[in-house]
């Protein structure tokens, strides 16, 4: 059985969930955005919505909408995810307490296609890794589309940089590396030291090479992998979006990738915080503390914040839940007219 503490801390968490996902609606509201509901309908293909927006112009950095789609009879998350251009561990943080393989029919599951944009600069393309997630800026500077990937597992780290993109190939081979093949081996699981082009390559059907050696971004023959650390390094996608990517992606493209699980950015003059847990890590150094909320907002405002009203107590809320979905934190004044006093 479970402790009156234990008991005490899950209302707590639940509050926090309701609290958040009321507030985040409620701000979104306030500026104009909407909550939608879904109403999928069985001529909808499985999976392949493309998440892609007209690019905020001048310090507006929020872009997308949270939604509610209602859970079909035979639906999993990890099926509601890939239908939605999600990830696991997205969807999993946003419904807390919903069954990861039977939500059950009529469910209604949160699906926060709503992003503040990664703090670097709009082009080319931004990985936000512990974000478990890609940013591609078409090149005349008007849109935005984002696609979620794996990153490395504990051990194998995708590498944090700026590169470029120097070649990309359809039906890559595998060529994995001896340490790779030693891991396999190790569990019985004996690898040639080619893998040809078919279902059982592990890099799916195109890849985009980078500047960082034995890294690259590509498919995956395992879909239901998307939103994990489960690679060595290598970033990839659901077999539906790599083509698409692959078709962006162009030699010499710069590719940033970073480390922000604390975003910040401003809708109209509100603004927004995003915070993601670090997967795979010990609980204590998972989370990202005030400091690093902190540090976000001064990226953000690099010339001071003496003006801005924040909701402090929220931000440690915020941090505590963790569950990657924008939250409205505070706002700025509107500018005096001159003559004004």
């Amino acid at each position: 059985m479970r402790s009156a503490n234990g008991q005490a801390f899950e209302a707590i968490s639940m509050v926090i969930v309701s609290a958040a996902i009321m507030l985040t609606m409620i701000g979104m509201r306030s500026v104009g955005a909407t909550v939608a509901v879904d109403e999928t309908t069985e001529s909808e293909p499985a999976w392949g919505v493309v998440n892609a927006w007209d690019l905020p112009e001048g310090d507006q950095s929020v872009i997308g909408e949270t939604s509610i789609h209602s859970a079909r009879y035979e639906d999993t998350l990890l099926d509601i995810a890939r239908r939605f251009g999600m990830g696991l561990e997205e969807i999993k943080l946003a419904n807390p307490g919903v069954d990861l393989w039977i939500p059950g029919e009529g469910t209604p599951v949160q699906l926060p296609v709503h992003f503040v944009l990664p703090n670097a600069p709009r082009r080319g393309l931004v990985i936000n890794v512990p974000e478990m997630r890609i940013y591609h800026y078409s090149k005349d500077g008007k849109s935005v589309r984002t696609f979620p990937i794996s990153i490395g597992r504990v051990g194998w780290e995708t590498p944090l940089g700026e590169t470029t993109v120097t070649r990309k190939k359809a039906s890559p081979n595998w060529y994995p590396p001896k340490s790779i093949r030693d891991e396999h081996a190790a569990r019985g699981d004996i690898l040639p030291k080619v893998v040809r082009a078919g279902p059982d390559n592990p890099l799916g059907s195109h890849a985009v090479y980078l500047g960082l050696p034995a890294y690259l971004i590509h498919g995956t023959n395992r879909p239901f992998s998307i939103g994990m650390r489960v690679s060595h390094g290598c970033i990839r996608l659901y077999p539906e979006d790599i083509p698409e990517l692959y078709a962006l992606a162009e030699k010499g493209m710069p590719v940033n990738l970073v480390n922000q699980r604390v975003k910040m950015g401003w809708r109209g003059d509100r603004l927004y915080m995003e915070v993601h847990p670090e997967a795979k890590v010990d609980e204590a150094q998972a989370k990202p503390d005030l400091s690093e909320a902190v540090e976000a907002l001064h990226r953000l405002l690099p010339k001071g914040m003496a003006s801005l009203e924040v909701d402090w107590d929220l931000v440690r809320r915020s941090l505590i839940l963790a569950n990657g979905t924008p939250v409205s934190i505070g706002f700025r004044p509107p500018a005096e007219e001159d003559g004004v006093s």
